[in-house]
């Protein structure tokens, strides 16, 4: 954690910089350089000062700090870099010169503020000649635009940076420089204990955290990916699953069936995604052994992997738009299906509300739940992301969300209506009986 000092050219004298050691890696040259982390870790605060001092050195340099969504300059990182200007005592003498919507910087150069959300190709375009491009809050950068962003970056030894709180596997920040990890990238994990200067302030709100929000202290201050959006129906089922050791290492009962519960989705680029869940009832206990999600692909692509993974004898529950015909073949998405080997169950529309009714019932079954850890991980960050659409304006809920978590939320659903419509059957007859034949005669 001791810092090292970093120099860098300026007019009249030398600049000094104190950087965590942490980051030395990203001071080396490289296309594309990523810190991620948690609160406090000084993420924003290296890449401010690392910018600075490349307009220093490369004069002339055009920069651009980036977020997915900006409606304003208080959303961007102008604020940042200029209070390190102050900091660092750099100011018009030195060709550092703050207008409202830009910094001026030595040799001509100079710095903008953008949003991407709402860009398009020729906006994107007017950044060609650009050095350096920073993304800030990277988690909610979308694909499309890390799509739109890389190729327009091409100036002569141009550089793509990249700070963020991991959120989740599959955001396109963490694909790219976690995941897929291109040549040319250097990325690094920063937290608080990396940070030589983390405030007393901030301390006592890490320990706060620590003791009175433990299920999501390790996504706030550690980088840890978030396991459930706070507020989402089921963060304190998931919570309280992995509490009680439910989320652990299970194996299929070769003696009882096992059942694939379906959120159909469709193929081609803009279709809703599929999603199966995989489980066996065993007792009063539903055990979740399997998750498959996917998007654009057809029926048969999903067959396929029931079958690679080993659940080809599955019995399929599909929802009620099985019954609905394929718009390529006009076969019904359960014909399909059944000719491909499978039992078939078709669960019929709840009617109105029915999205809540599922909700309800995996929230009444939630407790007798036990997930297989590894494979059902995507399935679960789904079901911990799930969430109610708020009109922030007038706090009014609007019901789910439908977002990319909503259809493992609404297989997931499916399945605890599948176990609890049987059970309901034969308690209706057990009454029925007792009324009939018991001690009402």
């Amino acid at each position: 954690m001791t810092p090292i000092g970093t120099a860098a050219a300026k007019t009249a004298r030398t600049l000094k910089i104190d950087t965590p050691r942490v980051f030395l890696p990203l001071l080396a040259p490289a296309r594309y350089k990523g810190a991620y982390g948690g609160r406090g870790s000084g993420k924003s605060h290296f890449f401010a000062e690392l910018l600075i001092e490349d307009c220093l050195i490369q004069r002339g340099m055009l920069a651009v700090c980036i977020r997915e969504v900006q409606k304003s300059l208080k959303d961007s990182s102008k604020r940042l870099i200029e209070t390190k200007l102050a900091e660092l005592r750099l100011g018009e003498a030195d060709g550092f010169k703050i207008f409202e919507k830009e910094i001026r910087t030595p040799g001509d150069g100079l710095i903008v503020f953008q949003g991407l959300q709402d860009s398009n190709n020729e906006n994107i375009k007017s950044l060609e000649g650009f050095g350096r491009a920073w993304i800030e809050e990277a988690q909610v950068l979308s694909h499309r635009s890390l799509t739109l962003l890389r190729p327009t970056i091409r100036a002569k030894d141009s550089q793509i940076w990249a700070s963020w709180n991991p959120r989740r596997k599959g955001d396109a920040v963490d694909e790219f420089f976690r995941v897929k990890r291109p040549d040319g990238a250097v990325c690094v994990e920063v937290n608080w204990r990396d940070n030589p200067w983390f405030p007393d302030v901030l301390e006592a709100e890490r320990q706060s955290d620590l003791r009175l929000y433990a299920d999501r202290y390790a996504h706030i201050w550690e980088g840890g990916y978030a396991r459930a959006l706070e507020g989402a129906y089921f963060a304190r089922a998931l919570a309280e699953a992995r509490e009680q050791r439910r989320i652990c290492r299970l194996a299929a009962d070769p003696l009882l069936p096992v059942r694939a519960f379906f959120d159909i989705g469709g193929s081609g680029a803009s279709a809703d995604a599929m999603a199966i869940w995989i489980a066996q009832f065993v007792d009063r206990e539903i055990r979740v052994l399997d998750y498959i999600e996917g998007a654009g692909q057809v029926l048969a692509h999903y067959v396929g992997l029931l079958r690679a993974r080993g659940w080809g004898q599955a019995h399929c529950v599909l929802p009620h738009d099985g019954v609905a015909e394929n718009s390529i073949t006009g076969k019904r998405y359960e014909d399909h299906v059944r000719d491909a080997g499978f039992d078939v169950q078709v669960i019929k529309n709840q009617g109105k509300g029915a999205a809540m009714m599922r909700i309800e019932a995996a929230r009444r079954l939630f407790p007798r739940v036990w997930f297989d850890e590894a494979a059902t991980e995507a399935g679960r960050d789904a079901l911990g992301w799930y969430h109610e659409k708020k009109d922030e304006t007038r706090s009014v809920g609007l019901g789910p969300e439908h977002d990319w978590s909503s259809h493992a939320a609404d297989a997931f659903g499916l399945m605890c209506i599948a176990y609890e419509e049987p059970e309901r059957a034969l308690k209706a007859v057990i009454q029925a009986e007792l009324f009939e034949g018991g001690w009402m005669q």
